[in-house]
């Protein structure tokens, strides 16, 4: 009996040390331990996750933000059937899907990163055809201007006047800058993209070289009639690669001087640079966990402050393609967390958001593009919703 009694005081002994992550997070949420450092917590939710209320209850304890992953993008919300049943000629939409989403943030107090207004991957053909006919030439260059402005101030509106305040930024424009010479004009400082793979970047073919601007015109203006506080971002992977960084940073001045005031002055039109946040090789091992990316993305998010710019991490995803690397994994998540904590501490907070795209480990076979962009160990919970280490190391430090 004594030796039951002590093996039962030891297991009481280990019970209480062993930290009680759900009582922990249920009492203190990330986002309420990040929200002292001056920055949003976000995760992804798509429309499928919405019906999954394990998900939705472990986003709803943890985290202030959601990115809708591609509910809220044009080819999700165009409807060529509601688009010619206009008269007006401008495009229609279906907001079924992500309304249901952006309500049910909306019912627990959650905010929206729209994502995004304008983006030429998977971008929808017929949007530019005459008349939307498919089988027709592309339409003028005023006609693609009108339907891309009247498209942005249809959206802009409707989330605002559905939902009051819950859309608290948009992502206006999306991955615009080439990764190599073959994708821009030579001498273009803004890198600006002509081609993406084999095919052409319709909205700077058909719209106008100027089209990044324009499109941020248009969502300014719309915020603005609206009386609305919404900020607007650029938004671009690879963003805290020095070279690429450069051509972003000539491409938002160009928009931020692009239209004028009534007194003469440069409109700000972009508030903002999503630094889309995939750390490590894609879909290898190799360039995974290393610190000179936490001091890369410090150095930028810096550069794009100095030039008057709030910084969102948007897409972030620690990629981790080996299970035994777990616990240099969890330290890595630290180091990036503090590196957090301590710029905006000292550098007048910058930094304003942290939206962590691979949330969870995957299931997804290798080479999958799911399996590249996010790891198959990068989450901070495990594929059935647990937490990790990871997890508890952001935890940790975020409560220090």
């Amino acid at each position: 009996m004594k030796k039951i009694a002590a093996v039962l005081s030891m297991l009481a002994l280990v019970c209480a040390c062993m930290p009680v992550l759900a009582e922990e997070t249920a009492c203190e949420p990330l986002y309420a331990l990040a929200a002292p450092y001056g920055f949003k917590l976000g995760a992804p939710l798509s429309f499928d996750q919405t019906r999954n209320l394990k998900y939705l209850n472990l986003v709803k304890e943890n985290f202030n933000s959601i990115t809708a992953t591609n509910e809220m993008k044009a080819y999700s919300l165009l409807n060529l059937q509601a688009t010619l049943a206009r008269d007006d000629g401008m495009p229609g939409m279906n907001y079924a899907a992500a309304d249901k989403m952006v309500k049910w943030a909306q019912d627990n107090g959650i905010g929206v990163r729209g994502h995004v207004l304008v983006w030429d991957a998977y971008m929808t053909d017929w949007f530019f055809r005459e008349d939307y006919d498919s089988k027709k030439p592309y339409a003028d260059q005023e006609t693609i201007k009108a339907r891309t402005e009247s498209y942005i101030t249809q959206v802009v509106a409707h989330f605002e006047e559905a939902f009051p305040g819950v859309v608290y930024c948009w992502d206006v424009v999306n991955e615009a800058v080439g990764d190599n010479d073959k994708e821009y004009e030579t001498g273009d400082p803004r890198h600006l993209r002509t081609l993406r793979g084999s095919g052409p970047n319709l909205f700077k073919e058909l719209m106008g070289d100027d089209y990044v601007a324009l499109s941020f015109l248009y969502a300014k203006n719309a915020v603005e009639a609206l009386g609305a506080d919404i900020k607007l971002y650029y938004n671009d992977y690879n963003a805290y690669f020095e070279e690429k960084a450069q051509a972003i940073r000539a491409l938002i001045d160009s928009v931020n001087t692009f239209a004028q005031d009534e007194n003469g002055n440069n409109r700000q039109l972009c508030d903002g640079v999503g630094l889309q946040g995939y750390i490590g090789g894609y879909g290898v091992q190799e360039g995974c966990l290393e610190d000179s990316h936490v001091d890369m993305i410090r150095k930028e998010i810096l550069n794009y402050a100095a030039m008057g710019l709030e910084v969102q991490i948007t897409e972030m995803a620690v990629r981790n393609f080996e299970l035994d690397q777990a616990d240099k994994h969890a330290e890595f998540y630290a180091k990036l967390f503090r590196m957090f904590m301590d710029l905006n501490g000292e550098n007048g907070n910058p930094l304003k958001a942290v939206s962590i795209w691979g949330l969870t480990d995957t299931t997804a076979p290798k080479g999958n593009y799911v399996y590249k962009m996010n790891s198959p160990y990068g989450g901070l919970f495990t594929v059935k919703l647990s937490p990790k280490d990871a997890f508890q190391k952001v935890y940790e430090t975020l409560k220090q």
